[in-house]
């Protein structure tokens, strides 16, 4: 099932806050008036005076080497067609987010009210002291091939038009994955292409260049086949025209290798899959929906190898594979160009890196045990990490072998460490999370569901397939907040706890059993279920649901204490505690205990340590373990340095395997530099501290809602860690989005966790 995108969430999304998706953020310090006369005037006037000298140093002094250019006419927009350069700069500023997100690449949209061909070339080569690339994006054809062969031709800079060559690029390295699974050689195979838009050509163009015969192509457009005898005017089109006497797709596919679907959705029947050669390759581009379904298509014969455009099939055929990466390496390289060479490299390092070893981090986001090259995996997956240190790489040598860089790299291994410093490992977390969920979703129950940024973050969660919502509260309110909303939760099952006569007497008994010599009487203990985050936690416990989500609506100890009295903690644990993701330009940083423990003895920091260590791993990112306090390795003897420094002495015995030091001060733990110079010989000195253990809760909690609040961090948590069975609260004033990526990791949780009745009951 495909994320289901309603159209008053699309326009909420990009009118919240500030309108748009994209903001200039200055890369200096403005603070001062020193700063402000080093960025404007006087002192700007020394880097224009170098630049007038030597033009090439802009590329020293400004953003130009990292800026791209997307720039469109909007005459060809996704499917919507020539709806106009306004309409088209929401599609733009998201072009603008993919390649900040993938490959750390600024970029400014632009939007031209110019359809002729003439003008919008006058207008885009005039910007080329601004860019470092030009990316053409949603232009018509044939107007956009006319476009992108002369700016080509008459700049100086690199020059793609991504519609064309991305889904080329990335099809073609399906392609050649594809043919090697079939053991079938691309010179004597035969294609049939459904689409004769720009997209189609290029890739056409493509194949032809890896080996594909002209003879052995067959193309069609809207009138039918491209035959010889239709004296076809347009010059991309008349390329590809065949002699064969074939009028239509049904008799053109008879006997065919690989369909090629650049056209519309539902065009391929199960007639024509089971009409096509053995070991077919289809590739059914359309979106959102497939020339043929890809489940219709997979049940119609099994030998056959399929691509789609949709993120949820297997050989998503994405865009994002390639350009964010081809435009790094040619950048980095000061390409003049970005040729065919340099195509070729990207195709070819798409198609070998699917062979490679899959990273477990890919595989577990996708649930699988061991992705490997097969005919359910001949492309790599969007949220590979290795993607930016393949492709770009590969991209940059091809420039510097043809011709085209003119600044050749010399230190291929400080470039990749580069490359993943311009990246920022985080961004990919919550996507890997979210993609894991959604392989085997879970019953989540949500104790506050008279909210309406619960029954939202419902909606998205049950909408997206991560979980399967069972809603606690009156119905009635429920359905008026629903109705008040435009929420949409047809298929959630709804429990008010007080309806529930039977049910409560059960859990009462349960609870009572756990509690009763905690002071409970079994008249409280049914009393209780009448709360919603008791009766939430008992339906955990007992197997009714697979994880809780609660918190919105009351502060942490009152949410908490009743999933510990129910459910309680893990065993060999005596204390649960809480800890915060923060994303960041710099890589995450795991902080904790910020929700829980108010002054942890050593011990219990100890124990801290290990349940951060294993979150830390969750996340699949590797903890380096910093111990903080104001005092640096003994500069202190106060008590509250000492337990850090005793801490992290047991800490080190009980985790021998972990990177752990400490006490330290929380600047020197993240700062390479400073630990380097001061106290080189920590076990942090090497790559800095990730992961941050405070030495009680005033200072976590402090230090996650300052950087919160004045930070420019994305914050995934509270996440509790110790409990038993998966419990996980959300802070009061979560937004939507940060309460569903909660559901996500719940339902990771609830994945990872072995099903055990929890009989231990911790100590409140």
């Amino acid at each position: 099932m495909g994320i289901k995108i309603k159209k008053q969430d699309a326009l909420n999304y990009h009118t919240q806050g500030q309108p748009g998706k994209i903001e200039v953020v200055p890369t200096k310090k403005v603070s001062s008036q020193r700063d402000l006369a080093l960025a404007y005037s006087p002192g700007v006037a020394e880097p224009c005076i170098e630049i007038s000298q030597n033009p090439e140093d802009v590329y020293k002094y400004t953003a130009k080497g990292n800026l791209v250019g997307v720039i469109t006419n909007g005459t060809a927009v996704l499917g919507l067609g020539n709806i106009g350069p306004e309409a088209s700069k929401p599609v733009m500023e998201g072009k603008g987010v993919l390649f900040k997100k993938f490959a750390g690449i600024d970029v400014f949209d632009i939007e031209l009210d110019a359809e002729d061909p003439e003008d919008f070339i006058r207008t885009v080569k005039a910007l080329e002291p601004t860019f470092g690339g030009i990316n053409l994006e949603d232009i018509k054809a044939p107007e956009s091939f006319l476009i992108e062969d002369r700016l080509k031709k008459e700049m100086n800079i690199p020059v793609m038009h991504d519609d064309q060559h991305g889904t080329a690029i990335v099809s073609a390295a399906a392609l050649l994955n594809a043919l090697e699974l079939v053991e079938k050689d691309i010179t004597k195979v035969k294609m049939v292409v459904n689409g004769a838009g720009g997209a189609a050509l290029s890739c056409t163009k493509l194949y032809h260049s890896l080996g594909m015969k002209k003879e052995n192509i067959v193309m069609i457009d809207r009138k039918g086949v491209i035959r010889k005898d239709r004296n076809e005017q347009n010059v991309g089109k008349a390329e590809f025209a065949t002699s064969l006497d074939l009028h239509t797709l049904d008799e053109a596919i008879k006997g065919a290798d690989i369909f090629l679907g650049l056209s519309t959705g539902n065009v391929m029947t199960p007639e024509m899959v089971k009409d096509m050669g053995k070991d077919p390759i289809i590739f059914a581009l359309a979106n959102p929906e497939p020339e043929i379904p890809y489940n219709v298509a997979m049940k119609t014969r099994d030998d056959i190898l399929m691509a789609t455009g949709r993120s949820d099939h297997p050989n998503q055929v994405n865009n994002v594979l390639g350009f964010p990466y081809i435009f790094r390496g040619a950048l980095d390289v000061r390409a003049t160009a970005i040729n065919e060479e340099m195509k070729m490299a990207a195709v070819r390092a798409i198609a070998e890196l699917t062979k490679e070893p899959v990273p477990d981090v890919v595989n577990k986001a996708y649930g699988e045990t061991a992705l490997t090259f097969s005919k359910e995996y001949f492309l790599p997956k969007p949220i590979d990490p290795r993607l930016i240190t393949t492709i770009s790489p590969a991209v940059a040598k091809a420039a510097m072998d043809s011709g085209v860089a003119r600044k050749p790299i010399k230190d291929w291994d400080l470039y990749e460490e580069q490359l993943l410093q311009k990246l920022g490992i985080d961004q990919k977390i919550i996507s890997r999370i979210v993609l894991e969920a959604k392989k085997k979703p879970k019953r989540v129950v949500f104790a506050e569901a008279e909210h309406q940024k619960i029954l939202k973050a419902a909606q998205i969660v049950a909408d997206d397939n991560i979980a399967f919502p069972i809603l606690l509260g009156r119905r009635h309110k429920i359905e008026a907040i629903c109705e008040t909303h435009s929420i949409e939760l047809p298929e959630c099952e709804i429990i008010d706890p007080y309806n529930e006569e039977d049910k409560r007497s059960e859990y009462g008994k349960l609870l009572y059993e756990k509690r009763k010599r905690k002071g409970v009487t079994m008249y409280e203990a049914g009393k209780l279920m009448r709360d919603r985050n008791y009766f939430a936690a008992m339906m955990v416990e007992n197997g009714d649901a697979d994880a809780m989500v609660s918190g919105l609506t009351k502060d942490y100890p009152r949410t908490i204490r009743p999933a510990l009295e129910v459910i309680g903690t893990e065993d060999g644990i005596s204390k649960v505690a809480g800890m915060y993701l923060m994303l960041s330009k710099r890589g995450p940083f795991a902080l904790a205990d910020t929700t829980v423990n108010k002054n942890p003895s050593h011990e219990d920091l100890v124990s801290i340590v290990g349940l951060t260590a294993r979150m830390a791993k969750f996340f699949d990112i590797e903890p380096r373990i910093a111990m903080l306090s104001y005092s640096n390795f003994g500069s202190s003897r106060d008590e509250n340095a000492l337990k850090m420094m005793n801490a992290t002495a047991a800490a080190r015995e009980a985790y021998p395997g972990l990177v752990i030091d400490g006490e330290i001060q929380a600047n020197i733990a993240i700062n390479k530099s400073l630990i380097r110079e001061h106290y080189p010989f920590s076990e942090l000195a090497e790559k800095g501290a990730n992961t941050l253990i405070f030495p009680n809760l005033e200072a976590g909690n402090i230090a996650y809602k300052l950087l919160q609040e004045l930070g420019e961090f994305e914050t995934i948590g509270p996440v509790l860690m110790g409990m038993k069975k998966p419990v996980h609260i959300v802070q009061q004033g979560s937004t939507v989005r940060e309460i569903a990526n909660m559901v996500a990791i719940a339902v990771v949780d609830a994945q990872r966790k072995p099903k055990t009745k929890n009989k231990k009951v911790a100590s409140v």
